[in-house]
Order: C-alpha cells, then sequence, then structure tokens
C-alpha cells in the first residue's frame, strides 16, 4: 500500500484537538528553510500539520557522500535498541547500530516483566510475589484511562519473563554482573496494588574492578561477539521508502563532520530513538502542564529530540492521542524559587536545579500555603498531578531526624527504595547515601533545616501560622492512628516530632516521555487504517500505544521492561522476514 500523509490524516491520528497551545516558528534542525506566512492557527505549520512536526528534509542527492549497506538498521543504542541489536545478531542477521552519541550509553536498570525465573525462584518464600497477568493487565489500562492497547500490555506481559530470562543469562555470562529481583511489596494498607516487576543488574566484586564497566558495556560487548556492528555519533535524519510505502533504509547525518550518509537494510529499519523531553516545542505542544510542574535538573537520558518520532510520521505513522510521560518527585529549587519552566531550554532556564532522590518518601507535603492538600502516598505523578492544581505548582516536602527510622517503616518500593528488599535485594541509594546529600543540599541552599517549624516555615517563605497549624493536625492524627483529611495509611502516617525539622521545595524530575508513534504486535508503526508500514519497527520511548495521562509506576521498570522485550521481539522479527 502506497503512503499517505495528508493533512486531515494527520491532524486526526494525531489528536490535534487535544495538544494545547504550540509554540510558534519552524525548527531549525530540519525543513526547507522557507519562512511560512504566520497560520491561522498557530499549532498548524506550513505543510498543514503540527509546527513541531514540519516537513521531512530534503537531502540532495549530491550531499549524500557516503552509503552503507547492511541487513538490519537499529537507530538508537541504548535501553531498547541493545535488545534488538542483540536479537537481530543472534538470528542471524548482518546489524548497524547507530547513535549520535560517542560511546555506548547506559540502559536504564530497572527491568519490569512478570514470570522471570527470579520472580518464580521466589514464590515459595514470598507467593505473595506471584502475580495474575490479566489482573496486571487490567491495572495497566486503567492507568491509561483505557488509551492503552490491550494487545500490546498483554505481549509485555506473555513475553517480558523471557526476555528478562535472556538478559539475565546474557549480562551474568562473565561473572561481571548479576541480576537481582526487586522483591518487596508496601505495608498492609496501602490504597494502591505494587506489584513485584523490578529486576537490576548490579556489579559483582568482579565487576566493580572496572570503573569504565557498565550495563550497556556488558550489552555492547556481548552484540560485538554476535557479530553486530556499531556506529557511534550518527543521527538519523528521515528515512526512505519505496514506491510501495516499505521503508528500505535511512538518511544519517555524521554528527563529527556534518556530512549526510544513506544507509540501506534489506531487513528492515528498527527505531529505538527515545523521545522528545528535550524538544521544547514538542512539550509545549503535548505536554504543557508537565512543563509547568518541571524542576529541568541535569539532563539523563540522552537528550531526547523526538527525530525518531517525527521520522516515522513523516513516513505515515500515527501519533498517541495524548503527552504521557514518567515523572518522579524528585528535584528541587530554592525557597525564593518555583517549579515549571515553560517554554524554555534547560540550559538557559534561570531556576535552581537540583536533584532531591529523597522527595519520593511520603512525609508530610504542603503547598506554599502552608496547607496539605493530598494523600503523599500515591504513584509519584499523582503527586504531581495534585501539586499542579497548587500555587505555582510547588509544595514542600518537610520531614524531621529520625527520618531514616520512619523511611524503613514506611517501606517504599521501587527505584525510591532506601533500604535492602524484603527478599535481600540492594537498594538503588541506600539510607546511609542521605546524610551527605542532606548536608550537600543544604549548603547549595536548597534544603533548609530548623529545631523549630516556626523557624523552617519562614526559611522556606511559607506562611508561618498556616504551617505550624498544619502539621500539628498531621502529628494529632499520626499520633490517634488515623488520617481524617485525606486517608493515608497507617504505616506511613507517622508523627514529625523530632527536631531538628527539614524542608525543601519540590517539583517534578522529567525522566522522559511515553507517547509516541503507535505500533502494533509487530512492531511495526501503523497508518490511520491501521495498515502496518513494511520495513519499519519501533520500540521504547518513540513507540506509543502503550500508555496515557499517568505512568503506573507502582509497575517497577514497566517502561524499561517494555522497551527491552519489545526491542527483542522487534531484532527477531526484522531478522527473520516473520513479519
Amino acid at each position: 500500500m502506497t503512503a499517505q500523509f495528508s493533512r486531515r490524516t494527520f491532524l486526526k491520528s494525531a489528536g490535534i484537538g487535544a495538544l494545547g497551545a504550540v509554540a510558534a516558528g519552524s525548527l531549525s534542525a530540519c525543513g526547507n528553510g522557507v519562512k511560512a506566512e504566520t497560520p491561522a492557527n498557530a499549532s498548524v505549520g506550513e505543510v498543514g500539520v503540527p509546527s513541531w512536526l514540519g516537513a521531512a528534509p530534503e537531502i540532495a542527492e549530491r550531499d549524500i557522500t557516503e552509503t552503507i549497506e547492511t541487513e538490519v538498521l537499529v537507530c538508537g543504542c541504548r535501553t531498547g535498541g541493545l535488545p534488538a541489536i542483540i536479537s537481530a545478531a543472534e538470528h542471524g542477521a548482518k546489524v548497524l547500530g547507530i547513535d549520535r552519541a560517542a560511546s555506548v550509553p547506559n540502559p536504564r536498570e530497572d527491568i519490569g516483566a512478570i514470570d522471570s525465573k527470579l520472580q518464580k525462584d521466589s514464590f515459595a518464600q514470598f507467593p505473595e510475589f506471584e502475580i495474575d497477568k490479566f489482573e496486571a493487565i487490567e491495572d495497566i489500562i486503567r492507568y491509561s484511562n483505557g488509551f492503552a492497547r490491550f494487545d500490546l500490555v498483554k505481549l509485555w506481559a506473555d513475553e517480558s519473563g523471557a526476555m528478562l530470562d535472556w538478559m539475565t543469562e546474557i549480562v551474568e555470562r562473565d561473572g561481571r554482573l548479576r541480576m537481582d529481583l526487586e522483591g518487596g511489596l508496601p505495608p498492609e494498607g496501602s490504597p494502591f496494588k505494587a506489584w513485584v516487576t523490578g529486576h537490576s543488574p548490579n556489579k559483582t566484586e568482579l565487576g566493580k574492578e572496572d570503573k569504565s564497566f557498565s550495563f550497556g558495556v556488558s550489552l555492547k560487548e556481548y552484540a560485538e561477539e554476535k557479530g553486530a556492528q556499531f556506529r557511534w555519533q550518527t543521527e538519523l535524519v528521515k528515512l526512505e521508502q519505496d514506491e510501495t510505502g516499505r521503508v528500505t533504509g535511512i538518511i544519517a547525518t555524521d554528527v563529527a563532520d556534518g556530512h549526510y550518509l544513506r544507509i540501506k537494510a534489506s531487513k528492515g529499519v528498527i527505531i529505538s530513538t527515545g523521545g522528545y523531553g528535550n524538544n521544547m516545542e514538542m512539550m509545549a505542544a503535548r505536554q504543557q502542564y508537565n512543563q509547568e510542574l518541571r524542576i529541568p535538573v541535569p539532563a539523563r537520558g540522552g537528550n531526547p529530540t523526538g527525530q525518531g518520532i517525527k521520522a516515522a510520521l513523516w513516513a505515515g505513522g500515527r501519533m498517541d492521542a495524548m503527552g504521557a510521560a514518567v515523572t518522579f518527585n524528585r528535584a528541587c529549587c530554592k525557597p525564593d524559587e518555583t517549579a515549571g519552566m515553560g517554554k524554555s531550554d534547560p540550559s538557559d532556564d534561570p531556576k535552581a536545579q537540583n536533584w532531591f532522590w529523597f522527595g519520593e518518601q511520603p512525609f508530610l507535603k504542603i503547598n506554599l500555603l502552608g496547607k496539605r492538600f493530598c494523600n503523599e502516598s500515591g504513584p509519584y505523578d499523582y503527586m504531581l498531578h495534585s501539586a499542579w492544581q497548587q500555587p505555582y505548582h510547588t509544595y514542600v516536602d518537610i520531614f524531621d531526624s529520625d527520618y531514616a527510622a520512619k523511611v524503613k517503616q514506611m517501606g517504599e518500593v521501587g527505584c525510591c527504595r532506601l533500604y535492602p528488599f524484603d527478599n535481600g535485594a540492594p537498594s538503588n541509594r541506600p539510607i546511609t547515601s542521605m546524610p551527605d546529600n542532606f548536608e550537600q543540599l543544604i549548603n547549595d541552599g536548597y534544603l533548609q533545616r530548623a529545631d523549630t517549624m516556626e523557624e523552617l516555615a519562614e526559611k522556606l517563605n511559607l506562611p508561618v501560622e498556616q504551617t505550624v497549624a498544619t502539621w500539628k493536625r498531621y502529628n494529632e492524627m499520626a499520633n490517634n492512628g488515623k488520617d481524617e483529611d485525606y486517608n493515608k495509611e497507617k504505616a506511613r502516617m507517622i508523627a514529625l516530632d523530632q527536631p531538628p525539622y527539614y524542608g525543601v521545595r519540590t517539583g517534578s524530575w522529567f525522566l522522559a516521555t511515553l507517547d509516541g508513534v503507535i505500533i502494533d504486535t509487530n512492531m511495526h508503526p501503523v497508518r490511520e487504517d491501521e495498515s502496518p508500514i513494511e520495513g519499519l519497527y519501533m520500540t521504547g520511548d518513540a513507540s506509543g500505544g502503550m500508555f496515557a495521562v499517568s505512568y503506573p509506576n507502582l509497575f517497577t521498570g514497566l517502561a524499561c521492561g517494555r522497551t527491552m522485550t519489545f526491542g527483542r521481539r522487534a531484532g527477531m522479527l526484522a531478522a527473520t522476514g516473520q513479519a
């Protein structure tokens, strides 16, 4: 079928009516260089599509000075790309992986899966870890308000365990890494169900000897053992298609010297280039509310610009209906500042930028009026969505000097946990790292410490009388064993009565966008009529159909597990031609 990409088709498939305001202008990195007149609808550019998309760039043949031929080409060599490369190579294909980075980026290290061998082996001691697949699938669908494709969620549930076992064999092959199941559940009474899905590779004593060694290095070395090749500092510009609409390869650019090259891929192209969190025009168009919650801490995640998403849309794909993201309440600003970066570039934003890893611990959280406003024990982005409704989209974390014992009682799960998991697996960060972190934050002017709540409120520029009244009521309810205001579970409703007291203004750490180009279960992007774009496969944050509205963070590692599971599948399908 010949690809069709009309103005009407895109506007309908991209959910333009739900996008909100868009920054005007055109992207400097692509387009034909002709300045358009200001359109009547500022969200629509000169070619009748959103201005963040624009038209596919035209590259003259004389400017393409290099040609490479391979069978399977993988664009993006991180969380989804590395499994795709390995899988394609294991299935006998000639594989090339490209990435605009100068060396292998480290993949995400919390990997969500169901029915891995590690999980099954834990059931004898921890029967509560066992997961009913359909119950889990339905919970993910609920998080998405029904926008998630059931078949994609089920595909992850069905294939993620085998992927994890495969990944475990790879990383444990030489004794430098081991895979751990992050086995732990919240205390009794939690209103939100959590799922034991997280797995993380951790260095063994042998692995710790080499400071340059990492999870990403392990996967890259294994891929090379299987015959795969890599080319760094090479960035996707656009896809190339034949007369039937099948993708035959790409035009790329060499980041180092700027020359264009053509890469032909006879069996298929796999896009795993990530989302668009650092494309401010796309963020303003699709996730304005998340921008207003965002504190621009130092970037992680490969500076994603949405180029893979745009390339697939130019080829005829369709976009998720609305923006979605992984956001964590792990960022802080100073007492005279607030969250929200609007349309600005993170590198230019004058607001303070710092991490506050401790922010997800469910202590007392109040708005800038000194009032409590939600159950602090909900999923990460539920807390942030509640904060959006508060003054300046900013709130304050308050805890006391007995925080270590109280954190242990609160029993958080997932990547924010600060104690070893119930089954002995290590947490991402230990509680013992917090004192030094707090001192640094205090010295840098973020975290405030005081002997009285009155003094703490003054340091945080909060109304003193209201802040003290809120704190006293919180302690009274905690001591009575019942949160009568927001129904926080008893195990996490703990009085803050051990001075000195700590407080910090908090907002969103934006990890990654999750809305992308909708795919089918064969990892092909689909057109408006659901026909697949042959020769093209997608995984990770560039792909869509899996998330909307909220990220199900109580499925630890779900986004990473989805990406790796689908990356492995895409590599197999491209290499074998099964679909």
